[in-house]
C-alpha cells in the first residue's frame, strides 16, 4: 500500500484538483433534487408563488387581512406594500426579508384565507367550539344571527363586528392563532404553513389582476434554467474529473512499469530465477494494470462517495420528512451484505494472483516449447496441463464473480425496496398533510444518492484490496536488491588489455546444496584463444557467465588486467565484452537492427563486415530485402544455424575487447565452423577469445584448452599436450574423432 501511495504522491496537485472538482460535482448533484422539489411544490402545486405575501393585493383584501394581525404584524404588513388606489404592490425584494415576513405573517394570512371562505360544516364546528369555550354564548350566536345565508361564507366582516361589539373576547384571535399554529406544527411545521400561505398569495394575485399562469410559467422556466445550468456545470466537472483521474492513473501505471522494468533490468540471473519470468511478466502487466484501474476509479469514487453520503444525510435532514429511519434501515442492510461478501471473497484475491502467475508460466512453457511438444506428440498431455491451470483459475474467479454478481442485485433490491417504502410512508404523510409531494421526491432522490454512495464504496472496497495485493507484489520486486551491483566508487575502465584471470573461483547457485564450481584457476590472455570443454553439466557455461557478472562468484576472484572485476564499473565491464549466450536470442525487427544491437552507431560497412566474418552474408544477401529482411520475435523465421551466425555477428559488430562464445558453434556444420574460426582469428587481432564448446574440432587450434569435469579443472594446455596428459580430454577427443585425425597416419 505504501508503494501505491508513494506512486500517487508526485501527482498530489492533480489529485487535489480532482477532489475540488468532485466537491463541485457533488454540490451540483445534491442541489438538483432541491430544485426538483421546488418545481413540484412551488412551481406546480403553488402556481409559482414563492412567498406567502402576494405580488399584488386589492385595497379591500389588504385591509381585511389586518383583522387577524396584532399591532406589530400590521406595521410589517403595511411596510411591505406601497401604492395607492384599489391595488397595492409588494415593494420588498430582498429574499431574506421576504422569508422573514413569510415566517411572521404566515399565520394571520392563513387565518384570513380560512375565514374568507368557510363551509357550512366548518362554521357549525366553529360555533360549537365557541359555545364550549364560553357557555354564556351558547344559542346566542348562530349563522342566522350573523346574517349568513350563503356558503362558502366570508366570516371576516362578521368577525370584525363581533370583536368591536364585545361578542368575541379580545384574546380570542390570539387563541385562534395558537390553535391553528399547533395544528399545522403537528402536520408538518413551516413547510405546511408556507404551502397554505402561498394559496392565499395566489388567490390575492388573481383578484388583483395578476396573470397567475404567466407567473407560474416564468417560475418554471427560471427554475428549469437554473437546473440546466447546474447540470451543465456538473457534467463539465464529471468530464474533467474523469480526464484528470485517468491521467493520474495512467501516469502511476507508467511510473510503476518504468520502475519495475528498470529494477528487473538490474537483476542478476539469481533474482530473475527467484521470482520466475512468468511472475515478473504478470507483475509488470496484470498487477500494474489492476493498480492503474483502481487508482483511476478510486479518485473518481472513493472521494466522491463520502462527500455524497455526508451531503445526502445533511440534505435529508433539511427536508423535514421525518423518515430518517428508512435510510438507517437501508444502510444497515448494505453493511450486512458488505461484511458477508468480504468474509467470503477477500481470501480468494491473493489466490487469483498466484493462479495467474501459474497460468502465465504454463502458457509460456507450452508456446516456447511447441516444437518439442509436437515432436514428441505430447499435445494431449500439455492440453491437459493447460486445462488444469486454466480450470484452477476459472474456479476461483467464478467463485469471486458469482459472489460479486450477487452484490448488485441485492443492492438494487434494497434501493427499489427503499423507494417503495418511502412512497408508501410518504403517501400517508402527504394524505395527512404532514409532507408535500416535492419533499417526498427530494427525499427519495437523496436516499438513492446515499445508498449509491455506499454501493460505490463497496465496489471500491472490493477493488482496493485486490490492487493492494498487486501493489505488495510489485513492492516485493522493488525492495529486492540485485545481488550484483556496482561497488561504491567503482573504477572506470579506460584502456583495457583484456587479460582475464580466474583465481580459486568457487560458485554455488542460490538455494543449492553443493557448489557447481570449485577452485577454478586459469588465465585467458589477450590475443589468444582460450577454450573450455567438458561433459554436459560440468559447469562450462557457469564459468563464462561469471565474467560479465551475470552471477557473482561465491569464493575466489576474477581479475581483468590485474583488477578484481567487482571493483570495476559494471557498465564498462560489460561494454568491453561481446557475449554470445548458449541460448540463441534474436529480437523482433530486421537483420540490420539485430546485428547493430550492441553498437547503435555501427555503419553499414561494419554491419556487413561482421556478417561476413560470421559467415552470415551468404544467406542474408540471398533474401529479397537483404539486411532489411524482417526477424520475427525470438528469431523463429530463421534456422538454428542462421540464428547462431547472426548472434555471433552481433557480438563482432560491437568490437569488444573480450569475446565470449558459449557453445556458439554447435548449430554450424563443420565446414562453416572452420571458415568462421579462420575468419575470426584474422579479425579479432589482440582481443581475448574464450570459447565454450562440445566439439573438439571447434577448439583444436586454441592456444589454451581448459578441461572440466564435475565443476573442477582436470586439464589445461594445448590440444597435443592434453592428448598426452589428460585422460578426460583424450576420451572426449577419441569419441569424436578418428585416431588418424588425432594422431596422424601412425595412430596413437
Amino acid at each position: 500500500m505504501k508503494r501505491w501511495i508513494g506512486a500517487v504522491k508526485p501527482y498530489t496537485p492533480m489529485v487535489i484538483l480532482v477532489i475540488g472538482l468532485l466537491v463541485i460535482q457533488a454540490f451540483c448533484d445534491l442541489t438538483l433534487p432541491d430544485y426538483t422539489s421546488r418545481i413540484i411544490d412551488t412551481g406546480i402545486q403553488s402556481y409559482g408563488e414563492e412567498h406567502v405575501l402576494p405580488e399584488k393585493i386589492t385595497a379591500k383584501e389588504f385591509e381585511a387581512a389586518k383583522s387577524f394581525m396584532n399591532e406589530d404584524e400590521q406595521k410589517l404588513w403595511e411596510g411591505a406594500y406601497g401604492g395607492a388606489g384599489d391595488v397595492y404592490e409588494l415593494k420588498v425584494t430582498d429574499q431574506d426579508q421576504l422569508n422573514s415576513l413569510d415566517t411572521t405573517l404566515a399565520m394571520p394570512l392563513i387565518l384570513d384565507s380560512q375565514f374568507s371562505s368557510v363551509s357550512e360544516e366548518s362554521l357549525t364546528q366553529m360555533l360549537d367550539q365557541m359555545s364550549k369555550d364560553d357557555p354564556a354564548m351558547a344559542g346566542k350566536v348562530t349563522p342566522e344571527s350573523l346574517g349568513i345565508t350563503e356558503y362558502p361564507a366570508d366570516l371576516r366582516p362578521v368577525l370584525g363586528v363581533m370583536m368591536e361589539s364585545g361578542q368575541m373576547p379580545a384574546d380570542t384571535l390570539d387563541q385562534m392563532k395558537a390553535q391553528m399554529n399547533d395544528k399545522i406544527d403537528a402536520m408538518g411545521g413551516d413547510n405546511i404553513k408556507k404551502s397554505m400561505g402561498t394559496v392565499f398569495a395566489k388567490n390575492m394575485d388573481e383578484l388583483a389582476g395578476v396573470d397567475v399562469n404567466a407567473k407560474q410559467q416564468a417560475y418554471l422556466w427560471k427554475t428549469g434554467g437554473v437546473m440546466i445550468l447546474i447540470a451543465a456545470i456538473m457534467a463539465a466537472a464529471m468530464i474533467l474529473t474523469s480526464l484528470f483521474a485517468s491521467q493520474v492513473g495512467a501516469k502511476v501505471g507508467r511510473d510503476m512499469r518504468g520502475g519495475i522494468y528498470a529494477k528487473v533490468m538490474g537483476f542478476s540471473n539469481a533474482e530473475i530465477e527467484k521470482f520466475s519470468t512468468a511472475s515478473l511478466i504478470t507483475r509488470t502487466t496484470n498487477d500494474i494494470q489492476q493498480i492503474q484501474l483502481t487508482t483511476t476509479l478510486a479518485l473518481r469514487m472513493m472521494f466522491y462517495s463520502p462527500i455524497m453520503a455526508i451531503g445526502g444525510v445533511i440534505r435529508v435532514a433539511g427536508t423535514g420528512a421525518g423518515m430518517g429511519w428508512v435510510i438507517i434501515t437501508a444502510i444497515l442492510a448494505i453493511v450486512v451484505i458488505i461484511v458477508f461478501l468480504f468474509l467470503l471473497v477477500m481470501p480468494k484475491f491473493k489466490a487469483v494472483q498466484r493462479l495467474v502467475d501459474n497460468m502465465n508460466r504454463v502458457t509460456r512453457e507450452i508456446i516456447t516449447g511447441l516444437p518439442v511438444i509436437r515432436a514428441f506428440g505430447t499435445e494431449k498431455r500439455e492440453e491437459k496441463r493447460f486445462a488444469e491451470a486454466s480450470m484452477n483459475l476459472y474456479k476461483v474467479q467464478l467463485f469471486i464473480n458469482r459472489a460479486i454478481s450477487f452484490m448488485m442485485p441485492a443492492f438494487m433490491f434494497i434501493m427499489f425496496g427503499v423507494s417503495a417504502l418511502i412512497v408508501w410512508v410518504g403517501a400517508h404523510r402527504i394524505d395527512a398533510g404532514a409532507m408535500r409531494v416535492g419533499q417526498m421526491t427530494a427525499f427519495i432522490t437523496y436516499t438513492m444518492q446515499i445508498i449509491m454512495s455506499f454501493i460505490m464504496l463497496t465496489v471500491m472496497a472490493v477493488m482496493v484490496p485486490r490492487a493492494a495485493v498487486a501493489a505488495n507484489r510489485i513492492d516485493e520486486v522493488m525492495k529486492t536488491d540485485s545481488s550484483i551491483k556496482n561497488k561504491e566508487g567503482a573504477e572506470k575502465i579506460t584502456e583495457p588489455i583484456g587479460n582475464v584471470a580466474f583465481k580459486n573461483v568457487g560458485f554455488m547457485y542460490p538455494g543449492a546444496d553443493a557448489p557447481v564450481l570449485e577452485n577454478i584457476t586459469f588465465t585467458a590472455k589477450a590475443g589468444q584463444t582460450t577454450a573450455i570443454i567438458g561433459s554436459t553439466g560440468c559447469g562450462k557455461s557457469t564459468v563464462v557467465q561469471l565474467i560479465p557478472r551475470l552471477y557473482e562468484v561465491t569464493s575466489g576472484s576474477i581479475e581483468l588486467d590485474g583488477k578484481d572485476i567487482r571493483d570495476l564499473d559494471m557498465k564498462d565491464l560489460r561494454g568491453i565484452i561481446g557475449y554470445v549466450p548458449q541460448k540463441r536470442i534474436l529480437f523482433s525487427g530486421d537483420i540490420r537492427s539485430n546485428i547493430a544491437y550492441g553498437n547503435e552507431t555501427a555503419t553499414d560497412e561494419e554491419i556487413k563486415e561482421a556478417a561476413v566474418i560470421a559467415q552470415a552474408d551468404d544467406f542474408i544477401e540471398a533474401k529479397e530485402l537483404g539486411y532489411n529482411s524482417p526477424i520475427s520475435e525470438g528469431g523463429t523465421n530463421v534456422s538454428g544455424g542462421q540464428n547462431q551466425r547472426l548472434s555471433i555477428a552481433r557480438a563482432l559488430a560491437k568490437h569488444p575487447k573480450i569475446f565470449v562464445f558459449d557453445d556458439s558453434f554447435s548449430a554450424l556444420d563443420l565446414r562453416t565452423d572452420r571458415r568462421l574460426r579462420a575468419a575470426l582469428k584474422k579479425s579479432v587481432g589482440d582481443s581475448t577469445v574464450i570459447i565454450v564448446a562440445q566439439r573438439v574440432s571447434t577448439i583444436i587450434d586454441a592456444d589454451c584448452i581448459i578441461v572440466m569435469e564435475n565443476g573442477k579443472i582436470v586439464g589445461n594446455g594445448t590440444h597435443k599436450e592434453l592428448l598426452e596428459t589428460c585422460k578426460t580430454y583424450r576420451e572426449i577427443a577419441e569419441s569424436q574423432m578418428t585416431a588418424e585425425e588425432l594422431y596422424g597416419k601412425g595412430g596413437a
